[in-house]
């Protein structure tokens, strides 16, 4: 099987599973425990939240463990009805950004909170002045994704940072994406929320961190116990915050290496798929991108009956994302670029991670080709 779909999920990376092999075994105290076995436990959460703090430039204290970049982003959202409860409140986000996001606003907005989504132009960038523009009095956050899910795009954070800095917005980004594959940096981003999910970097699945800058609190999101600082009660996921903390720190470790390798793949990919098929369209093809995504548009062929077509012959990749797959519905994010409505469901997602290999990207080439001239001919004899 070629895996080529590692913007929804990447395979643990061994380092990863066998740090966190042992939490599920031999040392599988409660981390809230006071007798040492417990205490071992808890020593290794704080060695991972020590991890995941120097791999974004945090403090430890500033690092709050989650079960993925959905949580968290909901977390984020939703707690600026309570923060400012008082208060008129409007919110600012992009149109392209992962349903957790916008759910979260749309939930918002039946509440009575105004939401501005902003546009994107076609490769998928929001502009800085648009955030400028979208601001008033009203403006409580403004959340902006850092690496688009779908076709990589990478937002000007930074900038957007640096404004709302200036005025005192709250800045929040999903990250989830970016965290292991670009530098990231929370002070230099300017931003008072950062969420991120360990699967998407070979960790394991079900846990994740919000980045929340030290001075500022978020209202509880589970009670009970003293976990988490007290804003996250129940017993911690060891094993998987483990495995977070020795995948992020591998991630980085590895990343310029890797981010030329993921890049000379994607290049490499895109060639062969452009001198093969000549009418195929690159989706965001001028944007800085994350290094290892690929969005393409058939003309002549849905990108539904390609991925099933590319699933015959052990090719996994993905018509959009993850978390609206099953649904007949064309991407958001590719209409958001303006596609049209068959354009976006004629598009592919081929995301490439640390496991894929040079040549595995050109039979993928090789089998998109097969497959694309077959749909082309029984459309003709049609």
């Amino acid at each position: 099987m070629i895996y080529a779909d590692n913007a929804a999920t990447t395979k643990i990376s061994d380092i990863a599973f066998s740090k966190m092999l042992p939490f599920l075994q031999e040392q599988y105290g409660n981390a809230s425990s006071q007798y040492s076995f417990g205490v071992k436990a808890r020593r290794a959460v704080k060695q991972s939240r020590r991890q995941v703090a120097d791999a974004i430039g945090a403090d430890i204290s500033e690092i709050t463990f989650t079960s993925g970049g959905s949580e968290g982003n909901s977390w984020v959202l939703q707690s600026v009805s309570v923060l400012f409860r008082e208060e008129p409140i409007h919110i600012i986000t992009s149109s392209i950004e992962h349903h957790s996001v916008l759910n979260a606003c749309h939930t918002l907005k039946e509440r009575g909170i105004a939401v501005t989504y902003l546009p994107v132009d076609s490769n998928g960038y929001v502009s800085t002045d648009d955030v400028e523009s979208a601001l008033c009095p009203d403006t409580k956050l403004v959340s902006v994704m850092l690496a688009n899910n779908e076709i990589g795009t990478l937002q000007p954070i930074q900038e957007i940072g640096k404004l709302l800095r200036e005025k005192s917005i709250l800045f929040h980004t999903d990250a989830v994406q970016a965290v292991g594959h670009i530098p990231v940096n929370v002070k230099d981003l300017q931003v008072d929320f950062l969420t991120a999910s360990a699967h998407k970097f070979n960790g394991a699945k079900g846990t994740g961190f919000l980045y929340i800058r030290s001075g500022l609190d978020l209202p509880q999101l589970v009670f009970g116990g003293e976990q988490e600082q007290g804003q996250r009660a129940g017993t911690e996921n060891v094993a998987g915050i483990v495995a977070l903390g020795y995948a992020l720190e591998e991630s980085i470790t590895n990343m310029v290496n890797e981010r030329a390798r993921l890049i000379s793949l994607i290049r490499a990919t895109a060639n062969g798929l452009r001198a093969a098929i000549s009418e195929l369209i690159i989706n965001a093809e001028n944007a800085e991108r994350l290094p290892g995504t690929l969005n393409v548009t058939f003309p002549h062929a849905s990108g539904e009956t390609m991925m099933h077509l590319l699933d015959l012959k052990e090719i996994c990749v993905s018509t959009s994302s993850a978390c609206n797959s099953g649904k007949d519905n064309p991407s958001h994010v590719l209409l958001a670029l303006g596609l049209t409505e068959d354009q976006a469901k004629s598009s592919i997602r081929i995301s490439y991670g640390k496991y894929n290999t040079a040549k595995e990207a050109d039979k993928i080439v090789a089998t998109i080709d097969e497959s694309y001239a077959k749909i082309v001919e029984m459309r003709s004899t049609k």
